[in-house]
This record gives structure tokens, C-alpha cells and sequence, in this order.
């Protein structure tokens, strides 16, 4: 017994002092995440001006046309991605020409609908993942959901009673008690519950961050990331075309080949590669084809098929909405906001709860 309280004692002094050096990232990330779970809803709907035009019955004009009117309205800027939403005619096709130029256009017409600058939810997801910092703050970030994980851990070893028969009471929060009380039953309890699915969603956000996790989820899964498959290409360009019409031709070749899209995005990466993901509707993984163009010919370098995808891949490739919840819908969404909300409360509960106990030890050394 005394061996079992000097062991959760040691773990309580390791808990509380990585909670005071992370509380306040924990806090950020948090909130921020809560806001960013929604990001969809909310952007359908106070941003419709720019996101959607009438409908009407004619077809997609195509990325030629768009690509030629950007050149004209973006001052030179470079095209840096293009997004499609293939699932719904209406909407309107998003051209960045870098992190902060973004132009939307008619995909009926062509016509500049709206130039838009960053707005606050850009700022928020910048926020969640690198404080607005840059590189520094994605350091920060990321190693205050690696200490997260921890205290996550940690916290799981303090809160299992010593006694089985205090395990009802430890999954109860007792609003009629004092406010320290309930204080610390919200910080327990709520922290309890929440705590599997912050294990998963924090563990989803470092893989992003850490090849070490991939590795990992790669062991879990008992298979390998599956490699594009590699495609010779020549010396020679495979057209005399202008670029926009390169661009055109290699999205309607990849839509006629691989039909059924929801939604198409084109990047330019940093080695000048281009990049075309086309992704499917699903239930579960997310579908998606991924080709590789070569930046001086344009022609395909090589491609990776969701047919062809391991266990591996198919976390790889749904990693991104199993952190924000989408993986499983709108429920998925609300659980996943609902805990990143607790998770926010950890830090200012667990403060108080320090704070707390820090006065009643001034207390007795004064009596």
C-alpha cells in the first residue's frame, strides 16, 4: 500500500509539473481545435459569397480557362494549388498563388467571383498548429501534444482508485459538494472520459509531425506504406501547349480514367513537382488516386492507386479526419469538439486544483 502511494505520488509530482509547463498550449490547441472541427459548417455558412455562384446548367469550363483569368487578375502571381469541388456544380474553384493570395472563380465562366485575404479561421488553424510562430511555435506545438500524451497517460494511473469500491464514485462529478470538490471531480471525471478519444485525436496530430509515429502506426497495422509507383518520363515535353492547358489536359485525362470524384486539388510542391489528389466519396478511409507530375515535362512520374492501398496507407490517407472527427460525420465532428472542449478545461481546472492546494500548505506552515 505504501509502495502503491509513493508510486502515485511521483507520478502526481510528474503530472503536475508538465501540466504547468504545457498548460497554456494544451489550452490553445484546444480551443482552437474545437473551433477548426466546424470549419466546414462554418465556412458554408458565412462565406457563401465566395463559395458558391447561382447554378446553372452548363458544364465546367474547365482549368485553362481559370488558370488564363487568374494570370490576369493575380498580378504574376504563381499558382501554387487549385481546389475543385466536383460534387457540387456550384461551387466555385479555389486558385492559391501562395499562403496569402486566394482567388475564386466562376467554374461556369471563369470570372473572378472574390479575392480573399486569410481570415480568422485561417488564423485559428495556423494557431492550432504552430501558434503563429512558424517554425518555433510548430516545435512548441509539437512536443506539448508529445507531453500531452503523457499526462494523458498519467493521468489515467491517478485517477483508478485504490479501492474498487471507489470506482462509482470515481466516475461521478458531485455538483452538491464544495467547489473545490467539484473542481477537481470535473477535472477526474470529465478528464477520464474524454481522455481515449484525446489519446487518438493527439496521436493523429503527431503523426503529421514525426516520421517516429508513422513507423509506429505502420508496426501497429502489420503493413508498409505502400511507395508510388514510379513512371519513366523523357526528355522531351509531352505538348507544344501553354501551361493552363497542360494543367486542363492532365485533369481531364485523370477524371475521364478514374470517374466519380467529390473533389480534385492540384499543388505545386516545393520541388516544383506537381501534384493531382482525386478523391472519392466514402464511408470510412478516405479514397483518393495521387499523381506525381515531373515539374519540366509535365508528365507523369509516378502514381498511387487506392485500389492498391494497404492498411497502412488507408490510415495514412484518413489520418487528417480522424483528427477532426469528419471520419465519422457530423457525430464524429461533435465528439471530436466535445473533447477537444474538456481538454481545455484540464489545464484550468488542474490550475485551480494546484493553486488550491498550494494555499493550504502556506496555511499550515503559518498556523
Amino acid at each position: 500500500m505504501a509502495k502503491s502511494k509513493k508510486f502515485k505520488d511521483a507520478i502526481l509530482q510528474i503530472h503536475l509539473w508538465l501540466g504547468l509547463a504545457t498548460g497554456l498550449v494544451v489550452f490553445i490547441v484546444s480551443i482552437t481545435g474545437c473551433i477548426y472541427a466546424f470549419e466546414e459548417e462554418i465556412r458554408d455558412f458565412i462565406e457563401k459569397d465566395k463559395l458558391y455562384v447561382p447554378l446553372q446548367q452548363k458544364p465546367f469550363i474547365g482549368i485553362a480557362a481559370i488558370i488564363e483569368n487568374f494570370e490576369k487578375v493575380s498580378k504574376n502571381a504563381k499558382v501554387t494549388s487549385i481546389r475543385i469541388n466536383n460534387s457540387r456544380p456550384d461551387a466555385t474553384v479555389l486558385v492559391a498563388g501562395g499562403k496569402k493570395k486566394e482567388f475564386y472563380f466562376n467554374p461556369y465562366t471563369a470570372a473572378l467571383v472574390k479575392k480573399a485575404k486569410p481570415d480568422w479561421l485561417d488564423i485559428d488553424e495556423d494557431l492550432h498548429r504552430t501558434l503563429l510562430l512558424g517554425e518555433p511555435g510548430k516545435f512548441i506545438m509539437n512536443w506539448s501534444v508529445v507531453i500531452f500524451v503523457i499526462m494523458l497517460i498519467s493521468g489515467w494511473i491517478l485517477w483508478f482508485p485504490n479501492q474498487m469500491r471507489l470506482l462509482r464514485q470515481s466516475l461521478t462529478i458531485k455538483w452538491n459538494a464544495s467547489f473545490k470538490r467539484v473542481n477537481y471531480d470535473l477535472h477526474n471525471v470529465l478528464g477520464f472520459y474524454a481522455s481515449g478519444i484525446l489519446i487518438v485525436i493527439a496521436l493523429s496530430g503527431l503523426y503529421f509531425a514525426f516520421d517516429s509515429v508513422k513507423t509506429g502506426a505502420a508496426f501497429l497495422t502489420g503493413s508498409k506504406l505502400t511507395k508510388p509507383v514510379k513512371v519513366a518520363v523523357s526528355a522531351k515535353s509531352f505538348s507544344q501547349d501553354s501551361l493552363p492547358q497542360k494543367y486542363d489536359q492532365l485533369y481531364t485525362a485523370a477524371l475521364t480514367q478514374y470517374p466519380g470524384a467529390k473533389e480534385t486539388a492540384l499543388s505545386v510542391r516545393k520541388t516544383g513537382e506537381l501534384r493531382l489528389r482525386i478523391i472519392y466519396p466514402s464511408e470510412w478511409s478516405r479514397k483518393q488516386n495521387v499523381f506525381y507530375f515531373d515539374p519540366a515535362t509535365l508528365q507523369m512520374s509516378k502514381y498511387k492507386l487506392y485500389k492498391d492501398f494497404k492498411l497502412a496507407d488507408k490510415l495514412e490517407s484518413s489520418n487528417y479526419d480522424i483528427h477532426t472527427g469528419q471520419l465519422f460525420g457530423l457525430f464524429g465532428k461533435i465528439v471530436a469538439f466535445t473533447a477537444a472542449l474538456i481538454s481545455a478545461s484540464l489545464p484550468v481546472t488542474g490550475l485551480i486544483i494546484w493553486l488550491k492546494k498550494k494555499k493550504k500548505t502556506k496555511k499550515k506552515q503559518f498556523a
